[in-house]
């Protein structure tokens, strides 16, 4: 399934951070694509994050890039290819801006790169022997659906999904869609007959888990979860809309 809006209310700021991150990857891809197919992959090894690299548990050439440390943050900005970029935007297209509302922005921004970095580590503690790059903004964007989770599971999301080759669009609860994708990120993560190679699952499950746990210390006080009482009241008298 694949989101296409949600039914919160228009937003009181514009979301610049989200956006910014969306032109910021696609502005690295377009670098990345420039470089050609063996130096674009010689650039994958540079700044994506090594699992065994970043935990010290293999030695790589000391010409690379930059420390391994750093590349916790520089994967987070690249991709695999268009289909990985643009499904990984699509969900910050959607999900992001509700939860930049719900912070402001410089609070998203330290929000969404602590939760790239926790799904970074998480992904390298649970793999340490890798010594492929792991990229992508997944495990972030990830973050953020835990946020989006945590602060509005009673909003509709508008996916689109197809019976056969027929588009299907329907309106789905955040709680059951982002339940059941949670939940197929843990299947994945722990059956890996289910899991897709080359899929960092278990970024996925450690971002996700970070966006739920630092949402109550990020948001705004005057934002409420959609499923409280004082939201309720306020439904009632008007303000929001399903």
């Amino acid at each position: 399934m694949f989101p296409l809006s949600d039914d919160r209310p228009r937003m009181a700021v514009t979301p610049v951070v989200t956006w910014s991150i969306i032109g910021a990857c696609f502005l690295v891809f377009l670098w990345e694509s420039s470089l050609g197919a063996k130096a674009g992959e010689i650039a994958l090894y540079h700044y994506g994050m090594i699992p065994a690299r970043l935990l010290g548990l293999a030695k790589f050439h000391s010409h690379v890039a930059i420390p391994a440390s750093a590349t916790v943050l520089t994967s987070m900005f690249l991709h695999g290819g268009w289909l990985h970029l643009g499904l990984n935007m699509l969900f910050l297209w959607v999900f992001g801006g509700k939860v930049e509302d719900s912070m402001g922005h410089p609070r998203f921004l330290i929000f969404y790169l602590l939760c790239g970095v926790a799904a970074a580590v998480a992904q390298a503690i649970m793999n340490p022997g890798s010594t492929l790059p792991m990229v992508g903004a997944s495990g972030a964007i990830s973050g953020v659906l835990g946020a989006y989770f945590f602060l509005h599971p009673l909003s509709n999301i508008r996916v689109l999904f197809f019976l056969g080759f027929i588009p299907i669009v329907a309106r789905v609860p955040a709680l059951i869609f982002l339940g059941l994708w949670f939940a197929a990120q843990i299947a994945s993560a722990t059956f890996s007959v289910l899991s897709e190679p080359g899929v960092a699952v278990w970024a996925h499950v450690g971002g996700f888990l970070t966006g739920m746990l630092l949402t109550p210390l990020l948001r705004q006080n005057t934002v409420k979860p959609r499923y409280s009482r004082a939201f309720q009241i306020e439904r009632e008298q008007g303000p929001w809309s399903m």
